[in-house]
């Protein structure tokens, strides 16, 4: 909970200048407000809030480069996020649940200290995982059309059909694209529900192929096969992992 009377520091982060200059101007009327930074895109926000550690950000959603989700990604659940978006109905669903609070454009003055207020009264559960976030945001039916990825102080922004296969590696996973393994913190059940089931497979416990880069299958012993893909690597195909291969193919 942020401290009652403690002055709030702020970061804006919208892709359209008129939206961010409507919030300076409320914001700069405010008691106990400062605004620390002001972003116009997402891999701005990333690195500004890294940098200043902001007590909260209003945080649009439909941007260019990286949207609020991935932005939200990014950053982690460690700084509270209140969205200003203009998204439909069903998005805002999963904004009630997970967000602080979520402002529909165009933002009044009254709803935007009321959002403040919440920020500094809310005692902040666990939160969800980012990636439970925009699951329950996204329509029956929609996959990922990319999956961005930071790696220090760069960010990764890999589309899906870049990606050669994802592997397992203790709490992390790695996708492999262009030769390099990009680590990022997220479970293989999270990655395997957020891509398109009819272009990856769970291949095995361990390995989310990517069937276009798929050249052949070998049997390697008795009930055991490999993966060749088309640069050839080599992947382990469970029974069970062939099995669902098979059904895709």
């Amino acid at each position: 909970m942020t401290e009652v009377g403690k002055t709030l520091r702020v970061v804006i982060v919208d892709d359209e200048e008129p939206a961010r200059m409507a919030l300076r101007a409320e914001l700069a009327i405010m008691p106990d407000v400062t605004i620390a930074g002001e972003c116009a895109h997402g891999f701005d926000a990333v690195k500004t809030v890294a940098e200043v550690r902001p007590d909260v950000v209003l945080l649009d959603v439909q941007m260019p480069k990286l949207d609020g989700f991935e932005v939200l990604e990014l950053i982690g659940s460690d700084v509270p996020v209140v969205f200003v978006t203009a998204y439909d109905e069903f998005a805002l669903k999963a904004f009630e649940v997970h967000a602080v609070d979520y402002l529909l454009k165009p933002v009044s003055a009254e709803r935007l200290a009321m959002a403040l207020s919440r920020v500094r009264e809310r005692v902040r559960p666990a939160a969800p995982s980012t990636s439970a976030l925009r699951a329950s945001a996204r329509k029956p039916g929609e996959y990922l059309e990319r999956v961005v990825i930071r790696d220090g102080a760069h960010v990764h922004v890999v589309p899906v059909d870049k990606i050669d296969y994802v592997e397992a590696q203790d709490d992390y996973v790695a996708f492999r694209t262009g030769g390099k393994l990009l680590l990022k913190e997220q479970t293989m059940g999270d990655v395997e529900s957020s891509l398109d089931p009819k272009r990856f497979v769970r291949i095995h416990r361990s390995y989310l192929l990517n069937v276009d880069r798929l050249a052949r299958v070998e049997l390697y012993a008795k009930d055991s096969r490999i993966a060749i893909l088309v640069d050839g690597a080599k992947l382990p195909v469970s029974r069970s992992g062939y099995q669902r291969l098979q059904q895709l193919l």
